[in-house]
């Protein structure tokens, strides 16, 4: 009856035969029929069908005998090696002696058997087929391993941040076994230099980073958790650059801790963050500045009213109870009366629409730009003494109601600046249209701007002129240099004349 088969055994043998006896081919397979297998085969006897038929199938297993009349097992050999071919080669031989068959198993050969006596024909084949199998194994597993170093390579290669392992030495070193080649363009390092000395990367460190990166590395060594740490490096290209540094720890089998993980550039990041934290502390200096020249404004707007408004009623009133106790005397000292009352009326007229100019000018609204800047002008002279002469060549300039309103606060801010730190004897203004552009500028011949006050964090007049010409799209030009006096100038696209957006220095200055 067949034997049984292993259960780890295939059903089935592909079989090629290089035997020339074709009795001796047929006693060797009925060993492999009675056992159970199912056989295919093909016996051939020379180099060149051997050569076709290893190159037309795919064969379990070659069994060779050893000698020939035109070939024998050593040349099958050469063939099968110059093939790249791993099969399991088995002699089985009529005749071999020891040499022979020793200088066939340099050569390749797997086993060897003589035809006298095959009792271990079928365990030899069996063992070659299981050896085999393992030998594909470790080659698959071995490719495998290689595709996935290679993805990883690429992986590595492809990726902005560094990829490294980490150690740690003695006395708090750090070790880096392995680091991708970005590397370079963050660190400013090779990987083989930042491998090659253990206090390499400590050494980038900036000083005051040195301490918090050691102690998050000493926690995470101790507590098993993740290493997470920011800070900043200075490359030997004197570059100081903000990184992040993320690392997992593994065990090791000497129990040294040992992370993998990636470093990151965040320089941008963190100088965004550093920007809008600044921009932040700006716009609340800013809210704090307007609120306070609001409270001015309240103040200047309550003495007005009280100083002079007040005054002017309170004298209108003792003049009218001065008329009215002389309504029976002579008609010149009534007229005197009179008149003093007119002028106080008039005064007090002029005041109510001053304080109103300044608020809301109604002027801006029923005649233009032009005519706004003109009044604003006059009440600049008035106030101060010093003369501002206007220019304006197309007073019928034609711009959005928000527009208006943006440049004449530009307006009365820039009066405003030179009134209190120009000490000017004269301010000439200018509006007109240049091509495909509004035109304003104004001038003083005072003292200048230094160079320190443009960039003054309190400089809030001059800061809140860029945010209104910038919110119009327009650009802003200052010289202000020696004492020359000091000339600005802006520039509005006609075709963009709309604010942007609204800014907190839209309000009154």
């Amino acid at each position: 009856m067949p034997q049984a088969l292993p259960a780890d055994q295939p059903a089935s043998l592909a079989i090629l035969m290089i035997e020339d006896n074709e009795d001796d081919a047929l006693l060797l397979l009925r060993r492999f029929h009675r056992a159970g297998y199912r056989v295919r085969s093909e016996r051939l006897c020379t180099a060149s069908a051997l050569a076709r038929a290893l190159q037309a199938d795919e064969w379990d297993i070659i069994i060779c005998d050893h000698s020939m009349p035109c070939f024998d097992a050593l040349a099958a050999l050469e063939i099968i090696k110059a093939g790249n071919l791993d099969v399991p080669f088995i002699i089985v031989s009529g005749h071999i002696n020891e040499d022979t068959a020793v200088s066939a198993m340099r050569a390749g050969a797997h086993d060897y058997l003589n035809k006298n006596n095959l009792e271990r024909l079928l365990p030899a084949v069996e063992r070659e087929l299981r050896e085999a199998r393992n030998r594909r194994e470790r080659r698959q597993a071995l490719a495998t391993l290689q595709e996935s170093e290679a993805r990883l390579r690429s992986l590595a290669a492809s990726t902005p941040g560094v990829i490294f392992q980490m150690r740690s030495c003695a006395a708090r070193g750090l070790r880096f076994t392995y680091a991708s080649e970005a590397c370079e363009m963050l660190l400013g390092l090779s990987p083989d230099e930042l491998m090659a000395e253990t206090m390499r990367f400590s050494s980038l460190l900036l000083e005051a980073d040195r301490e918090p990166f050691a102690d998050a590395v000493e926690v995470s060594a101790r507590e098993g958790a993740k290493l997470n740490w920011e800070g900043r490096i200075l490359t030997p290209q004197h570059d100081v650059k903000w990184i992040n540094l993320r690392a997992s720890l593994r065990a090791q089998d000497d129990g040294k801790p040992f992370w993998e993980g990636v470093m990151w550039n965040i320089t941008h990041s963190k100088r965004v963050e550093e920007e809008l934290r600044a921009s932040q502390q700006q716009l609340a200096a800013l809210s704090a500045h307007l609120q306070h020249v609001k409270e001015e404004e309240r103040e200047r707007i309550a003495r007005d009213v009280h100083d002079v408004l007040g005054g002017d009623l309170v004298a209108m009133k003792f003049e009218t109870a001065l008329l009215a106790g002389r309504l029976d005397g002579p008609r010149e000292g009534i007229e005197a009366r009179v008149q003093s009352i007119s002028a106080l009326v008039d005064e007090a007229i002029a005041t109510v629409s001053r304080v109103t100019r300044e608020l809301r000018p109604g002027i801006l609204r029923d005649f233009g730009l032009a005519a706004a800047i003109e009044g604003q002008a006059e009440d600049f002279s008035g106030r101060t003494g010093t003369p501002c002469e206007v220019l304006c060549a197309d007073h019928d300039i034609d711009l959005p109601e928000e527009t208006s309103i943006a440049l004449f606060r530009i307006v009365q801010e820039a009066l405003t600046n030179i009134s209190k730190h120009a000490g000017a004897s004269r301010v000439d203004v200018r509006l007109m249209h240049e091509g495909d552009e509004l035109l304003l500028e104004i001038s003083d011949d005072g003292k200048g701007i230094a160079p320190k006050d443009l960039n003054k964090p309190k400089s809030f007049g001059l800061r809140g002129i860029r945010e209104r010409i910038a919110s119009l799209g327009g650009t802003l030009s200052l010289d202000g240099m020696g004492k020359r006096g000091t000339h600005m100038q802006l520039r509005l696209p006609l075709g963009d004349a709309t604010p942007k957006t609204t800014t907190p220095s839209e309000a009154r200055p």
